[in-house]
C-alpha cells in the first residue's frame, strides 16, 4: 500500500474545504423547462411541430412558474409580497413580486414560443442568503471580456438613470462561433439581468427568486447548440479556472 506523508491528507483537506465554500457562497444559474433525462440531463430537445412535446414543456414552465402566478400557493408570500423597484426594495420580511406578465411575449398563452420554434428559457438564482452582488455599474471599469452589447447597454442605463444599473448581469450566447451562428438573435425579458433590489437574498418566508426569461427568436433547427450563461459581478470570477455562475445547457430543435 503507498504511504502518503501527513502534510498531502492536510493540502487535500484544505482544498476540498475551499472549494466547498466556493461552491455554496456564491449563487448558480439554473435553467428551466427541466425534463428528465437518463442520457443528456443539460438537454432541451423537442420538436416544433410534435403536440406532445410542446405541451410537456408547457405544462413544466407552467408548473415552474406556478409559485410566481399565484403567490398565495407560497407558505407566507400572499401576505408579504410587494412591487419593489430601484427606489423601493423591500424592507424586513418583505419579499418582491415577480410579475408574470413582465415575460411577454415568454408567457403560457403563448406556449412560451416552443410551437413556433421560439423557445424561452427561464433563468433563475440559487438563494444564497446574505449573498449581495458588486455590481458593475459603471461603464469606465468593465472587464475586458465581458460583452460588447453589455458594456453599451451599462452606459446608456447609466447616461438615463443610474439606479437602474445596478444588476447582477447575465450573457447567454453559443459555446464556439458555429453554435453562435446557428443560435441566432435572443431577447432577455424584461431586462439583460437580475435587478438589484432583490439583493441581499433573505430567508423571509415566501421569498422566490427573480427571473430573466432568454427568448432565442429562430434558432436553427435540426443541429445541437451549445449554449453558455454568465452571471457578472465584481465578487463573481466567472473566467476559468474558477467559473463561478456560469451555465452550460444544450439546445436541440426538430
Amino acid at each position: 500500500m503507498a504511504f502518503f506523508p501527513r502534510k498531502y491528507f492536510f493540502l487535500a483537506f484544505i482544498i476540498s474545504y475551499f472549494a466547498l465554500i466556493n461552491a455554496t457562497t456564491v449563487p448558480e444559474l439554473k435553467y428551466h423547462p427541466k425534463l428528465p433525462s437518463l442520457y443528456e440531463p443539460t438537454l432541451i430537445w423537442y420538436r416544433a411541430n410534435d403536440e406532445g412535446n410542446v405541451t410537456a414543456m408547457t405544462q413544466n414552465l407552467d408548473k415552474f412558474l406556478e409559485g410566481y402566478n399565484r403567490p398565495g400557493l407560497i407558505a407566507g408570500r400572499g401576505q408579504s409580497v410587494i412591487h419593489c423597484d430601484f427606489s423601493r426594495p423591500p424592507k424586513g420580511e418583505e419579499v418582491c413580486d415577480v410579475n408574470g406578465n413582465e415575460f411577454t411575449p415568454c408567457i403560457s398563452g403563448n406556449r412560451y414560443g416552443y410551437d413556433r420554434g421560439s423557445p424561452c428559457i427561464f433563468l433563475s438564482l440559487d438563494k444564497i442568503v446574505g449573498w449581495t452582488p458588486e455590481f458593475y455599474n459603471d461603464s469606465s471599469s468593465l472587464p475586458a471580456d465581458m460583452p460588447e452589447d453589455l458594456k453599451n447597454h451599462i452606459a446608456d442605463l447609466k447616461r438615463r438613470d443610474p439606479k437602474t444599473a445596478n444588476q447582477l448581469w447575465v450573457t447567454c450566447s453559443g459555446e464556439n462561433p458555429a453554435d453562435i451562428e446557428n443560435l441566432g438573435a435572443m431577447q432577455y425579458i424584461p431586462a439583460r439581468g437580475f435587478p438589484g433590489y432583490f439583493f441581499p437574498f433573505s430567508n423571509a418566508q415566501g421569498n422566490l427568486s427573480p427571473l430573466v426569461a432568454l427568448r432565442l427568436e429562430r434558432p436553427q433547427r435540426g443541429i445541437l447548440l451549445n449554449i453558455e450563461c454568465k452571471l457578472w459581478a465584481r465578487n463573481l470570477k466567472n473566467s476559468a479556472p474558477e467559473k463561478q455562475g456560469v451555465l452550460h445547457f444544450e439546445l436541440l430543435v426538430d
